[in-house]
């Protein structure tokens, strides 16, 4: 059952990493780049975060912050429009989520945590 609950949660944190990007994406750069450049890039993202997470990730306050750069670099290298347009989307992404997952927690469906947005 385990495996089970480790698939549904992957598959959950994905979807909503998607579609904090997607929201993202759409309202900073106002561009269509569709679900599945989200998807790819909320995938390449978490497995970013969490290989720098690993190796850097202990170290206070630079660990969080590298992290943190590399995930914003990674949809910089994915979508146009520069640094701080990757921050942006970033951070719409993030506040997406968030609303999202509060809500599904709130009603008891999930708790609060998605591999494709760090820190939620």
């Amino acid at each position: 059952m385990a495996v089970l609950d480790s698939v549904i949660f992957f598959l959950l944190s994905l979807i909503l990493g998607t579609v904090g990007i997607y929201a993202g994406v759409r309202l900073v750069a106002d561009r269509d780049v569709g679900y599945v450049n989200a998807a790819i890039t909320a995938l390449i993202g978490a497995l970013v975060w969490g290989l720098v997470s690993f190796f850097v990730g202990w170290i206070p306050l630079l660990g969080p912050l590298l992290m943190l750069v590399i995930w914003i670099g990674v949809i910089n290298w994915r979508y146009p429009g520069g640094w701080v347009a990757a921050a942006g989307i970033g951070l719409v992404a993030w506040v997406v989520v968030f609303i999202v997952a509060y809500v599904l927690a709130t009603v008891g469906f999930v708790t609060p945590d998605a591999l494709g947005v760090p820190g939620i």
